[in-house]
């Protein structure tokens, strides 16, 4: 990679405008600038999932104008890396689209707050990125860089997926650090997470005459009770604790108001702790839910922290203090089922994602750049 050198960014003549607010866009960033202003400048960039072109574009020219990485696009998806010889390769992964803008575009600052849509899921953490790619110029291991598309729409779009399968030696490694908010603390893993529907039957007939029917809704009611009392796991795994949870998210059921329903649909989410697959949760609801039809409708593996391997520890080394479980599902798991350990490292507060409010402490992106900059330089 080339080593720093300074750099005045170009501008764009055209502008964008987002709740009429104007901003101007980049025709290219400043790999070496203050990563908390390279985050304010993506986050300016409207990149809603589907609509990544603008962005991708950004970070290709970026790439290729101010390092000596390899460069490849497939999509919206930009990879770059290293080819050094190093003995171990560390993959680094980030999504480039975020959630629909919600009043909260484009970025601005207040004191040591960056607010705006992106900020912490997660152009926090893909600044964090491009200006590692921009300012390591021999970093000890090998790296691949990976700015990926459409993560916060259905799995069949995600850009990952696409690689894996059309460029599947881009994303193999000895590690993986995926940049998701975690506070700038280590999140080991992740869950895994089931989506089942448990159906009962039961028969129609005019409430009238109620007897003469049986009612779906009611006969849900034994099913409701064994989740009230259910009581969840932890799970201790590489001193990481994984709290299990199981919650009905969902209900249907009813014809009309003066019919006896004769179905009813209850929906539950459980997370599972990564020492169990996808079969053994499913076995785990069926037991649960003994007597019912049972019909699983979504199912994601969870990713062990894999906190052994010697990439691991250095950075948990790196970043001092005490690794935590990654309690939700992200893309580590992707990576896990590649055969490497992944772990969650970027800015933010994860709870903040999604939301109006959305903003990240400006200290922990530079935090995140610090801990990788030790890590691999």
């Amino acid at each position: 990679m080339a080593s720093p050198t300074p750099y005045a960014p170009v501008w764009f003549a055209v502008l964008t405008a987002v709740n009429g607010n104007v901003r101007a866009v980049p025709e290219t960033l400043d790999l070496t600038a203050d990563p908390v202003d390279l985050t304010a400048a993506l986050v300016d960039v409207p990149s809603v999932s589907g609509d990544e072109q603008r962005i991708a574009d950004l970070v290709e020219r970026s790439l290729r104008e101010q390092t000596s990485l390899e460069v490849v696009r497939s999509g919206n998806t930009v990879l770059a890396r290293t080819d050094l010889g190093r003995e171990r390769r560390v993959v680094l992964a980030g999504h480039l689209d975020t959630v629909p803008i919600n009043d909260n575009h484009p970025s601005r600052r207040e004191g040591e707050v960056l607010h705006g849509c992106g900020t912490v899921d997660m152009k926090g953490g893909d600044a964090v990125m491009l200006a590692l790619a921009g300012t390591v110029d021999q970093p000890r291991h090998d790296l691949t860089f990976v700015f990926y598309d459409c993560e916060e729409v259905e799995a069949v779009r995600n850009g990952l997926g696409r690689i894996e399968r059309e460029l599947p030696e881009w994303l193999r490694g000895d590690l993986a650090i995926v940049c998701e908010p975690s506070n700038a603390v280590i999140e080991a893993g992740c869950q895994g997470t089931i989506r089942v529907e448990v159906r009962t039957k039961g028969v129609r007939a005019h409430t009238a005459r109620g007897w003469m029917g049986v009612n779906a809704i009611h006969a849900m009611g034994e099913a409701l009770r064994r989740l009230e009392e259910y009581r969840p796991r932890t799970v201790d795994i590489d001193g990481c604790a994984y709290r299990e949870g199981l919650q009905a998210v969902g209900i249907t059921g009813g014809v009309a108001g003066n019919v006896v329903p004769d179905e009813c649909v209850l929906t539950v989410n459980h997370r599972f702790a990564p020492d169990r697959t996808p079969a053994d949760a499913e076995a785990h609801l069926r037991e649960l839910f003994d007597g019912y039809e049972v019909t699983v409708t979504d199912s994601s593996p969870g990713a062990l922290p894999g906190l052994s391997a010697p990439a691991a520890r250095e950075l948990v080394e790196a970043a001092g203090g005490q690794p935590v479980a990654k309690l939700g599902w992200t893309d580590v798991a992707r990576f896990a089922a590649l055969g490497m350990p992944a772990v969650n490292f970027g800015p933010g507060d994860p709870t903040l994602a999604h939301t109006r409010q959305e903003n990240v402490q400006v200290n922990e992106i530079r935090r995140c750049l610090e801990v990788l900059r030790r890590f691999v330089a």
